[in-house]
């Protein structure tokens, strides 16, 4: 699945990417509160793109807002449910 975030990350993501228990786990603990779970969220998720994604969303401090990677990750959940757009 690929995409782009309306902040301009482009992202290519494995078809199965959402077939993973440990995912869904860990998306069930976020649900339930507990906002650590995000952090292996974005990991899995993104992989070995998640450096790409931080470094894109880096301000001039350097810092990595929570929030902005929050909005990304759902941009890319909304896209990965709804397919790609034609």
């Amino acid at each position: 699945m690929k995409g782009t975030t309306s902040s301009g990350f482009a992202f290519d993501l494995p078809d199965d990417v959402m077939n993973d228990m440990e995912l869904f786990e860990d998306l069930r603990a976020l649900d339930r509160g507990d906002a650590t779970a995000m952090v292996p969220i974005v990991q899995r998720l993104m992989g070995d793109k998640k450096q790409a994604l931080y470094d894109h969303l880096r301000t001039e401090s350097g810092r990595v807002p929570i929030d902005k990677v929050t909005n990304e990750i759902l941009e890319i959940f909304a896209a990965l449910k709804n397919g790609p757009k034609s």
